[in-house]
Formats: C-alpha cells, sequence, structure tokens
C-alpha cells in the first residue's frame, strides 16, 4: 500500500507540518476499521511530527482490559472483590505459567464458572486476558530498558523473543522490534 510505505519511511517530514497532520489524521480515522496497524502507525507518526512528550508513550499501551458490556457486572460476572484479587495475582505472577485452574481456586469457582464469569467482568477470557497483560508489561520494560527482546520475553512469561514477536504482532500490529524504534525515536 502506498500510504503505509509513506508512513513506514517517513516521508512525511518536519516541513509544512500542517497539511501533512491534516493527511495523517484522515489516513487514520479511514483505516481504524479496515486497517489498525495503518491506523496506528499514522497516530504514531502524527504524535512524532507534534512533538508529543516521552511521557505520552504510556498512551501506546495496549488498554489494560477490553471494555466489557455495561450491565455485565450486574449479571453473572465476577464480584468486585474477585475482579482484584485474580488481578493482582495475574499482575504478581506474569513471568511463570498461570493455569486457569489455579485463577479459579483463588477466587473459589469451578473452572467452567470462573471463565465464563472471567470473560462477563473483563470482556475477553483469561487467557486472552494475561496474554494482553504480557505484552502490556513486555511494552512497558521496552520503554523503561534497554534489555534485549529476548530477555524482555522471559521477563513477561513468554518461551522466547518469537513468541514475543507472533503475539506482539497480532495484539499490537507491529513487531516489538519496529515498535520500540519508533517510540525511542520519539523520545
Amino acid at each position: 500500500m502506498y500510504h503505509e510505505a509513506l508512513i513506514e519511511t517517513g516521508a512525511f517530514g518536519s516541513t509544512g507540518a500542517l497539511p501533512q497532520l491534516a493527511v495523517l489524521v484522515d489516513r487514520a480515522i479511514r483505516s481504524l476499521e479496515e486497517d489498525p496497524p495503518l491506523a496506528r502507525r499514522c497516530l504514531e507518526r502524527l504524535s512524532r511530527l507534534v512533538g508529543a512528550a516521552p511521557a505520552a508513550a504510556e498512551a501506546a499501551l495496549l488498554p489494560e482490559r477490553i471494555a466489557a458490556p455495561a450491565m455485565a457486572a450486574a449479571k453473572g460476572g465476577l464480584a468486585g472483590w474477585q475482579i482484584h484479587r485474580v488481578t493482582a495475582y495475574i499482575d504478581a505472577r506474569l513471568e511463570q505459567p498461570l493455569a486457569t485452574e489455579m485463577l479459579a481456586e483463588i477466587v473459589q469457582l469451578s473452572t467452567g464458572h470462573f471463565c465464563r464469569a472471567f470473560k462477563v467482568s473483563m470482556g475477553e477470557p483469561p487467557h486472552a486476558y494475561i496474554m494482553r497483560q504480557r505484552i502490556r508489561r513486555a511494552q512497558t520494560l521496552m520503554l523503561e530498558s534497554r534489555d534485549s527482546l529476548s530477555h524482555i520475553a522471559c521477563a513477561c512469561g513468554l518461551s522466547d523473543q518469537a513468541h514475543l514477536t507472533r503475539l506482539f504482532r497480532r495484539l499490537v500490529g507491529t513487531t516489538p522490534l519496529l515498535w520500540r524504534r519508533a517510540w525511542q525515536q520519539a523520545a
């Protein structure tokens, strides 16, 4: 795609930024549903053009959780204390294997009931939530340290750098290396 090539190569220089900003915003809006990775790249380039502060990199992280339906908490979901307990447990042990059975025990539910209630409350199954948290942790480590991607993968509970790259590309839309470079250049 021609637009992608322009975004990737940085063909939009820093001179005449106002028309470039309008073009980037327009492309990002048009590609939000059809090509989310392109939309993300447009928005990252837009951020660099307007001179976003390094603290804005926090906004580049995956959302902590997918928005669950508004009525879900009232019917069939986990209680507040259960959500807090299971998410705290997951956050404290991301570098370790996490079994759904263990998570269910923590909140005193059967595995099947826990999985259904977790999805109602969190908007995604437990495994998907754990993978999202691992990628968020990887993003944070990439922003805060100069560790290798293989070291970061292990620190996030992933088997190796290839596993990190596959998961990262699926959830974020780009590779960890390209994402890290983009945010290092923005800083």
